[in-house]
């Protein structure tokens, strides 16, 4: 808050806040000046002149775990996460479903098991963790919320004595730290939330009185998020680790949807084009929404005698029934998601629950 107070000294008169820890600091102050803009990042609370936004990752967790259940040997995974707060809860949970969905037709019996170390950047805590997840657990795979490269480098380490632990960048391209290990991962764009938030103010869309209903979630269907193992000078993307690309080929799944066979490679870009083409922008709002409709691909009109088909896109999302779990807080309350529903932004955004295969082992 005081860092803010600085700003508003200063004369700036828009303002981000970019940690869900700043989120009542950066409300206070918003308060106190209701003629100026503020945005708060990952968080709730919302004013006349205070707007949230978001870039979230679960949907590419979730093409991450596909990629994971095809090349754990041990059906053993492990995520560290940085705090089991709903936004890690959903990661850990969709990287877990992708995972199962295609461990499962291999004929493992997939587990997450999870570390959490209290710290958004802990490399030391990072790298612990991700050791006892190895050495102890026996995961050869790893997801984590952590902001340092501290378990890739410990991933490439492994590699470098004769040991095979694969993981994922995460938010950040990482491939540089572990061009042997890292599969793929998560790339945030900022910048697109940014610019369009920015473009709305000078437009006078957004101002100090009507910000109270603007919570910015955008998914993989915006741009602002990305499936990605590293990014080349030229900015050109490299989505999947070439090393990768043929073990994830030689794996065949069926897909559950459809009912059609294909390689795990193939299945990772169907998913992909399936979310990256939704369309709707805005994330579902309700508590469930029913998802029947999932294999309509086309609709026809017919004007004046002459029908026209016009493609739609699916609306495939990894939080769809059936589902199982448990409360991470009392594991003995259990919750399910009925088959064709799938879970909405409250409920997403509330998560406090994971899957029946996922084993939270405790905190470092």
């Amino acid at each position: 808050a005081d860092r803010l107070r600085d700003l508003i000294r200063a004369g700036y008169n828009v303002f981000f806040t970019t940690s869900f820890g700043f989120m009542e600091g950066t409300h206070a102050v918003a308060q106190q000046y209701p003629n100026l803009i503020f945005w708060h990042c990952s968080g709730y609370l919302r004013d006349k002149n205070m707007g949230t936004y978001f870039a979230d990752f679960y949907q590419i967790y979730y093409l991450n775990g596909l990629a994971a259940g095809a090349l754990t040997k041990t059906g053993k995974v492990g995520y560290v996460a940085a705090f089991l707060i709903p936004e890690v809860v959903r990661h850990l949970s969709a990287f877990a479903i992708g995972a199962r969905e295609v461990a499962q037709q291999r004929g493992l019996n997939l587990t997450l098991y999870v570390i959490e170390i209290g710290a958004w950047y802990d490399p030391a805590k990072a790298r612990s963790a991700a050791e006892t997840l190895v050495n102890q657990y026996g995961v050869d795979v790893i997801a984590f919320t952590e902001d340092s490269t501290a378990i890739v480098e410990y991933a490439q380490e492994q590699f470098s004595l004769g040991k095979e632990i694969y993981v994922f960048s995460h938010y950040s391209p990482m491939y540089v730290y572990g061009e042997d290990v890292v599969v793929s991962g998560q790339l945030v764009r900022w910048e697109i939330i940014y610019a369009d938030i920015l473009g709305k103010i000078k437009a006078g869309i957004y101002t100090p009185t009507n910000l109270q209903n603007v919570d910015y979630w955008y998914l993989l269907n915006t741009g602002a998020v990305e499936m990605a193992a590293h990014v080349f000078p030229n900015g050109s993307v490299m989505y999947i680790n070439p090393k990768f690309v043929e073990p994830l080929k030689g794996v065949t799944v069926t897909d559950k949807i459809s009912g059609k066979t294909m390689s795990v490679y193939d299945l990772i870009w169907l998913r992909y084009e399936q979310m990256r083409n939704a369309p709707m922008l805005m994330s579902f709002q309700q508590i469930a929404t029913s998802h029947i409709y999932e294999n309509v691909t086309s609709i026809t009109i017919t004007i004046g005698g002459t029908p026209t088909t016009y493609p739609i896109a699916p609306v495939f999302d990894p939080f769809m029934g059936p589902l199982s779990g448990y409360k991470i807080d009392n594991p003995s309350q259990k919750v399910t998601v009925a088959p064709g529903a799938r879970l909405g932004h409250a409920d997403l955004w509330s998560m406090d629950w994971v899957p029946d295969f996922v084993r939270i082992i405790g905190k470092i």
